[in-house]
């Protein structure tokens, strides 16, 4: 039987949305093809009709999780409580890819850390069109200092064993931030979805 182009194309999506969990919840060494098929409802040797490799998926499943979030919160505010908070934490394999995948994009292909370093560029555009800006400090040096900072507070609340100080941590790195970049809930940008 054929599949039609809306088919290959919809099977694609579902194994790019499948490895993107697989890969955030466990890492990419720890996540082979075969996995990634059956996740996706597909059997393994429909594969290599979409990716190359492994690699290749990888790469491109980098890509597929920053590009399927153009929808964001209303406001900084918004995106800074849904960012750190318990729910984010927890939720490793639907949560940011950068934080649950930086140690691990750095031992990847050139094309897999080119796919997240534009992830990266396009969040920190995201965030800074959300930061006002002063003069003794530009907006995109607050929303690279935020985003830094995002990211490592989330990863210290999900590696802690104390759920105290978890929650600490999420909670001082929100009142920190908005304090730093003078959050206001009125505020209007437009920030990634898929990092939430």
């Amino acid at each position: 039987m054929r599949v039609t182009r809306e088919q290959m194309q919809a099977n694609r999506m579902r194994i790019l949305d499948a490895a993107g969990r697989l890969f955030r919840e466990k890492g990419f060494d720890a996540v082979g093809v075969a996995e990634v098929m059956k996740a996706a409802g597909l059997t393994h040797g429909g594969f290599y009709g979409h990716f190359e490799s492994k690699d290749d998926l990888i790469a491109k499943t980098i890509a597929h999780i920053f590009g399927s979030g153009t929808d964001g919160p209303a406001d900084l505010a918004t995106y800074l409580d849904a960012y750190l908070s318990p729910l984010h934490r927890d939720s490793i394999a639907k949560g940011c890819p950068t934080a649950a995948l930086i140690a691990d994009v750095r031992r990847q292909t050139p094309e897999a850390r080119l796919a997240m370093t534009e992830g990266f560029k396009s969040q920190i555009d995201r965030i800074a069109s959300a930061i006002t800006e002063t003069e003794l400090e530009p907006a995109r040096r607050a929303a690279i200092g935020a985003w830094a900072t995002l990211v490592g507070a989330i990863m210290m609340a999900r590696t802690v064993e104390d759920p105290v100080l978890s929650e600490e941590i999420l909670r001082e790195t929100r009142a920190w931030i908005g304090d730093k970049a003078d959050v206001r809930r009125d505020e209007a940008p437009v920030v990634s979805a898929s990092e939430t």
